[in-house]
């Protein structure tokens, strides 16, 4: 551990957190892990499979899940081999520049996700409010663009917060606080000027996280408008069903994320078990749930489910 503390240099390596304190239950702990993993691969490769298979399912509501879908796989990819590694006893530290990599995919892949709901509930909003021009509006051609978008937004936006990593000196402890690596976790352990850093990151937050979860509220505002203005009540019912699965999705993914904050900013005194808890939550709770959710909720998606696996059978 002396090595990991003391090293400053930009080759310097940290020491992944696993579970403190179930150390000799790391093989046991890997099962439920594994199966996890497997959950959200299966989960959303399933899904992708069915909206490429199914031509009914070729419109803009399945592209954005299929997005949605993707960006969850990716997110699972993005960690498995550290968290997993931990349990299996194959990685105790990580490198500088693939935990630096780690961090931009965790980090870009989370505003992604959340480009992807802000997309979603625009299509809501769309088919519920102008249903007569849902079709044109949303054409094929302006959801590629929308998709570029989301990729463009996600993915150029952070490169400067995350390397600048590259070049802070880390003199304190090189512990991560969890199994897999976070910029606020690297930025707690350097010893040089991080205003950029923290200016910039609480500045992505606000501009990507903060405003896409107002204007889903805002969205839904005009939504639920619309729907109250229906004389049928059974009308009603039914336009609000189809935004069921959405509104699901959109809790799942920022209820973590405000708890792991919470915990980071208030939760100092909290067990690192809480934190190491919180951060596998916010990672795979998202990616776990929104297939099931999906498949669930969403008649066309569950029919074509049912019909594949009665084929195998």
């Amino acid at each position: 551990m002396s090595a990991l503390s003391v090293t400053n240099s930009s080759s310097s390596r940290f020491a992944l957190t696993g579970f403190p304190g179930l150390e000799l239950y790391y093989l046991w702990l890997s099962v439920p892990f594994s199966i996890i993993y497997a959950m959200v691969f299966l989960g959303n490769c399933m899904i992708l499979h069915v909206i490429r298979t199914e031509q009914s399912l070729h419109q803009s509501m399945f592209y954005f899940l299929a997005m949605l879908a993707l960006t969850d796989l990716c997110m699972g990819l993005s960690t498995v081999h550290t968290v997993l590694g931990i349990f299996w006893g194959l990685i105790q530290d990580i490198s500088l520049d693939v935990c630096i990599a780690q961090a931009y995919f965790i980090h870009g892949l989370s505003f992604m996700e959340s480009s992807v709901l802000l997309a979603m509930s625009f299509d809501r909003y769309i088919a519920i409010c102008n249903p007569l021009r849902y079709s044109s509006i949303l054409t094929n051609a302006k959801i590629v663009k929308i998709g570029v978008a989301i990729i463009c937004r996600s993915s150029m936006l952070i490169p400067p917060v995350i390397i600048r990593l590259k070049f802070l000196d880390y003199c304190r402890l090189h512990l991560l606080s969890h199994s897999f690596c976070l910029h606020q976790d690297l930025i707690r352990m350097a010893c040089g000027d991080i205003r950029f850093n923290s200016i910039y990151g609480l500045a992505l937050v606000i501009s990507n996280l903060l405003l896409d979860s107002v204007l889903i509220l805002m969205s839904y505002i005009m939504i639920l408008h619309t729907v109250l203005a229906i004389a049928s009540q059974e009308e009603r019912m039914k336009s609000l069903q189809t935004c069921v699965s959405h509104i699901s999705a959109v809790l799942v993914f920022y209820i973590p994320i405000i708890g792991l904050t919470m915990v980071h900013r208030f939760g100092k005194h909290l067990s690192p078990l809480v934190h190491v808890l919180m951060g596998n939550i916010y990672i795979l709770f998202p990616p776990l749930m929104n297939p099931i959710i999906y498949s669930i909720k969403t008649q066309q998606i569950r029919v074509r489910i049912q019909r594949l696996f009665l084929k195998g059978t």
